[in-house]
């Protein structure tokens, strides 16, 4: 029981050394009144209280620590620490794993790299060979000493392989075809140089029968499509489609009407003329795309439309509205067709390169013009005196003339760089206006062709001004 408390009395001396000196420690183990909490309770009727303490005082870590934490997860301070925060110990046991990674041999930065040499040409290939087999050779072994160990990667592949790299197994060309010698540079005559034939060259200059079916068809499609032979019209041929072709007093449907409620004869504005706002009729009748539409002269009582399905329809504007007649005679699409003054005949020029004259009221075709070249646009001369003279905008950058009675050309307009589109005749029909592919607008003196261009020049107003600027004079 005496150890007991002598060991308690200790305990508690060590306890209280921060606060007492050690003079007094010592005193109070003689003194009663400081083990008298020790001792067992007296028995009896009477009772004192004793006072125990048995935890010491710990400092907490607040106390401990002088600086503030920084966690290293953390890729940001968010206050200004001081050089003894940042380069104080870290708190806890040390990381053995860590110790033992530091403590690993280093000459880089992120760990221990062999010394080895390569040069570029040996990188380069096992690199490849790498990527195509999945092996390369050992940069630490020499390569006197390559083994199945002497490889990295798959090394099964590469013992398969028998550790060929990626140059070695690229296919091999055929030998190079040997030429015939052909002396030496000094003796002129006998000296071929590179214009010496291969020695397996074959001098014979008819071809196989393979070869030669098969320039045969060579030749042929070239043959087809460089041809220029003019071909053969096709048949002209015309269907009326009303009953009648005349009225009870010999007219035929050339006849301006007189009871449609308007006076077709004369050239007067009607009281009632306004842009249309309504449609009125829908005429149906070509089986492909309608590419050009002309009125009959002054009265308009007529439609004649061209259409890709190689036809030509004449319509009544009024009364009924019906398809009165249709011209048949070109094999391909028509692209164009133009009047003449009365209206009694009209060109039309087609793709199949052929212009036709056609007779309004029979149907007939009365000419043919062609100069092998496909017409895009057509034109009479307004002049009541030149009515036998039409022009046509053709696909080789030319504008041609041509005269019905002779059926020749007589003129031929070729300044423009492109296929002529459109043909407009202006100042009193002395001139004539072409468009074309090449993006210029030119200006034709009917009888003696000067070359004028549309230049376009920006003015003072939002409006551009259009000048004409002669070329020259050239027949």
């Amino acid at each position: 029981m005496s150890s007991a408390i002598e060991s308690l009395v200790s305990y508690r001396s060590d306890s209280d050394s921060e606060n007492e000196s050690d003079s007094s420690s010592r005193n109070d183990i003689n003194d009663p009144d400081a083990t008298a909490h020790l001792k067992p309770l007296p028995s009896g009727p009477t009772m004192t209280l004793a006072v125990l303490n048995a935890a010491p005082e710990v400092a907490v870590k607040e106390s401990v620590e002088t600086g503030q934490h920084l966690d290293p997860a953390l890729k940001e301070v968010t206050f200004n620490p001081t050089f003894e925060t940042l380069f104080a110990p870290e708190f806890g046991p040390i990381n053995p794993f860590k110790s033992q990674q530091m403590a690993a041999p280093r000459n880089m930065l992120s760990g221990y790299a062999e010394p080895a040499h390569l040069n570029d040409f040996m990188f380069e290939q096992q690199r490849r060979t790498f990527s195509t087999f999945g092996y390369a050779l050992d940069p630490s072994v020499g390569t006197a000493e390559v083994t199945n160990s002497s490889y990295i990667g798959a090394v099964d592949e590469a013992e398969k392989n028998k550790g060929i790299t990626v140059f070695e197994a690229a296919a091999k060309t055929g030998d190079k075809r040997k030429k015939v010698k052909g002396g030496e540079a000094g003796e002129i005559e006998t000296f071929l140089g590179p214009w010496a034939k291969y020695a397996d060259e074959k001098d014979g200059a008819k071809p196989s029968e393979e070869m030669q079916k098969e320039l045969d068809e060579i030749t042929a499609k070239r043959q087809k499509k460089g041809r220029n032979e003019e071909e053969a019209p096709a048949e002209e041929k015309t269907v009326l489609h009303v009953k009648d072709m005349y009225d009870y007093q010999g007219r035929s449907y050339l006849h301006v009407p007189q009871d449609v409620g308007i006076n077709l004869r004369t050239a007067d504005v009607p009281d009632k003329c306004y842009l249309p706002k309504k449609q009125i009729h829908v005429w149906t009748g070509h089986t492909k795309g309608v590419s050009a539409i002309r009125l009959f002269p002054a009265s308009g009582h007529l439609l004649l439309s061209a259409s890709m399905d190689c036809k030509i329809k004449l319509w009544e504007v009024y009364n009924e509205r019906r398809c009165i007649r249709t011209f048949i005679g070109h094999s391909k699409a028509v692209r164009d067709i133009c009047y003449n003054n009365d209206g009694t005949k009209f060109m039309s020029a087609a793709y199949d390169r052929y212009l036709k004259l056609w007779d309004t009221e029979t149907g007939q075709c009365i000419s043919r013009f062609t100069n092998r070249k496909v017409p895009y646009c057509v034109k009479f001369n307004p002049d009541e005196d030149k009515q036998n003279l039409f022009v046509a905008g053709m696909s080789d950058k030319k504008i041609v003339q041509w005269d019905i009675r002779t059926g020749e050309v007589v003129q031929e307009y070729d300044r423009h760089l492109g296929a002529v589109n459109t043909i407009t005749f202006v100042d009193e029909n002395r001139r004539f206006v072409s468009t074309s592919d090449d993006k210029s607008l030119r200006v034709w003196e009917w009888d003696i062709p000067v070359d004028f261009k549309y230049i376009a020049e920006p003015s003072m107003h939002s409006m551009p001004a259009v000048t004409l600027s002669p070329n020259d004079t050239r027949r």
